[in-house]
């Protein structure tokens, strides 16, 4: 039931509806976000702490990285969005940026040089030339407002497979020395035996997603969905985009995976992975 005032504000019974607020807006910016953020990042904290996971100040720690690195963006992506080089620039740094997280999540310390460029060529690598073929045939407009979205998904979602999966095999190499060291016993190769141990515990990495995919639009409604309608795309438009995400991520993240974890067993990470 809508109410009318004489300034000619709109009102909802139950919610305050103001006509002339943003209509792509799904959160209303002001004091209250602020407090509910805190609060949020607070109470994740918390439990992780009672409950012993040892991840209490990384989520505190992430939290607010995160609302610096996105102002921060707010700011710059305008005039980056302008130019292909910056760009281009700015995928690297993506690029970079994501391969030394997966690196340090895999080895659990500052990665090596020769660590982070092969983790960074197999996170960021299959992405790049994903988004070059795209702008190549006509699929996906030479712009830096399309290309950013693009490529960023793509690297994320191989970031977080490659650091599960390199993080996993690690634990079963160590967890499992004892197979290791017979099947070397028998004379079977090093590598051989290494990818044979740690395949099935890191291709877990890639259940969210297979997960994600098979359960969107049932049980998620993806941001950049929503984001596409709010912004006045049709939802059929909106739809065949999210798609594309989707499958692409299901294309770089078993790439991602793969290759990193050929990289644990050829023993490119010391950790776990001994050269016999």
């Amino acid at each position: 039931m809508h109410l009318r005032s004489p300034a000619g504000r709109s009102f909802r019974l139950g919610f305050h509806d103001v006509t002339g607020s943003d209509p792509g807006e799904l959160l209303t910016v002001g004091p209250g976000l602020a407090v509910a953020l805190v609060a949020l990042a607070l109470t994740g904290a918390a439990v992780a702490w009672l409950g012993r996971t040892g991840y209490g100040p990384a989520i505190l720690g992430s939290t607010a990285r995160a609302t610096v690195q996105l102002a921060l963006l707010g700011m710059a992506l305008t005039m980056i969005v302008r130019s292909l080089w910056l760009t281009a620039a700015f995928v690297l740094l993506m690029g970079v940026t994501a391969g030394w997280t997966a690196a340090r999540r895999i080895v659990g310390r500052r990665p090596r040089w020769s660590e982070l460029a092969a983790t960074t060529g197999a996170v960021a690598g299959p992405a790049a030339l994903l988004t070059v073929a795209l702008i190549t045939t006509g699929v996906l407009p030479a712009r830096g407002i399309a290309v950013i979205p693009v490529a960023g998904s793509a690297i994320g979602a191989a970031m977080a497979g490659a650091g599960l999966a390199g993080r996993r095999a690690l634990e079963e190499l160590t967890a499992r020395r004892g197979e290791l060291e017979a099947g070397l016993a028998l004379g079977l190769n090093p590598r051989f035996v290494r990818l044979e141990l740690a395949r099935a515990a890191s291709s877990t990495a890639l259940i969210p997603a297979l997960d994600q995919t098979r359960t969107v639009g049932l049980v998620t409604i993806p941001g950049a969905f929503v984001g596409m309608v709010l912004g006045g795309a049709s939802p059929l438009a909106a739809a065949v985009m999210q798609l594309y995400v989707l499958v692409a991520i299901l294309c770089v993240t078993p790439i991602a995976v793969v290759a990193v974890t050929w990289l644990a067993a050829d023993g490119r990470y010391d950790a776990g992975a001994p050269n016999y």
